[in-house]
């Protein structure tokens, strides 16, 4: 294209918007279903399907590790996966700025592609809008997806019931982390970066270990804390977690410390929380542990009859203290 920005024509639907679409769009994403450019692709699927849906408004939109795009396609891919499904299919919604630079586009549908391929699944169809400059804070991303759930898994937070074991696959706070870093200028140490991945492959390797799975979650918005809250309000049971068991890189640690932050309330991208009967947890530890995503898995806790609705948190001195839900969004536009 003559130009090296997005400008309102390239959202018009004309000439501008079909250049848009073969020189950008198509070679990134590029296959049959995508490529017939009608409303709405024909899909393949059988038996019971999952569907999901999830808009992306990360700030800033390139992070170490990985940049909104990677985001886009891993956010809902573990959605499906959290269901207990195989993913199949992701539309992609795209809403530019007038003046967005197509460099930087380029970058973000060729990492959308990447965690694509990753995760076995395909984009069949999206769109493309463009609003005026300092509208859109640069690219906003919608995607939705489907997947084939497994036979035979039943995954509800309902489902959690006392003497359940409470897995988690790996470190938290992460990719809170690396965007408030990105976002405030602070410098974090080589080893930290987004955990943002696709998660499917690991989910079915514990739905495998562990056929009884009762829960899967993925702690983002929140993190850890209000996901375990809201599996403990819809199962009706409490949960209390050890705290020296909970992975923490230090690095992590130290930025929220600087900034006041509780790990447990830090968004997590690539991160899975698994409830499975105490019978199958370590078989279900082994299968997390044996994925590239899950090498630092570990028990963190369990499901308990007491303080029904509740998390408590074992303090390293041997305390108890509560978890609270978080009332509102702790760190804004981080996914």
């Amino acid at each position: 294209m003559a130009d090296d920005k997005v400008t309102m024509a390239h959202g018009a639907g004309g000439r501008m918007s079909h250049a848009l679409m073969e020189e950008i769009i198509l070679p990134a994403f590029g296959n049959p279903l995508l490529n017939e450019l009608h409303d709405g692709a024909r899909l393949e699927m059988r038996g019971e399907i999952a569907f999901t849906t999830d808009s992306y408004v990360v700030r800033p939109l390139f992070f170490r590790g990985g940049n909104i795009g990677k985001l886009a396609v891993c956010g809902t891919v573990n959605d499906l996966a959290m269901t207990g499904a195989v993913p199949r299919y992701l539309s992609a919604g795209v809403i530019l700025e007038e003046g967005f630079p197509f460099e930087d586009l380029r970058k973000i549908v060729a990492a959308m592609r990447k965690a694509a391929d990753e995760a076995g699944v395909a984009i069949v169809t999206g769109d493309t809008k463009v609003v005026e400059r300092g509208k859109a804070d640069g690219i906003f991303i919608n995607t939705a997806g489907v997947g084939d759930l497994i036979a035979g898994t039943r995954i509800s937070p309902k489902a959690a019931k006392p003497g359940m074991k409470v897995l988690l696959s790996g470190t938290i706070g992460d990719h809170a982390a690396t965007v408030l870093a990105g976002r405030h200028g602070l410098a974090l140490p080589s080893e930290i970066k987004t955990d943002c991945a696709p998660l499917a492959g690991l989910t079915q390797a514990v739905l495998a270990a562990a056929p009884h799975t009762a829960v899967l979650r993925d702690p983002t918005r929140g993190g850890v804390a209000a996901v375990l809250n809201e599996i403990a309000e819809a199962s009706g049971c409490g949960i209390l977690i050890d705290e020296d068991a909970i992975p923490v890189r230090e690095a992590v640690r130290g930025v929220c410390d600087l900034l006041g932050f509780d790990p447990l309330y830090l968004a997590n991208e690539g991160k899975c929380i698994a409830i499975v009967p105490a019978g199958e947890a370590d078989a279900a530890l082994e299968a997390m542990r044996a994925s590239p995503y899950g090498t630092q898995a570990a028990i963190i806790g369990e499901v308990s009859e007491e303080a029904a609705g509740q998390v408590g948190l074992r303090t390293a001195i041997g305390g108890i203290r509560i978890v609270d839900m978080p009332l509102g969004n702790i760190v804004p536009r981080i996914c």
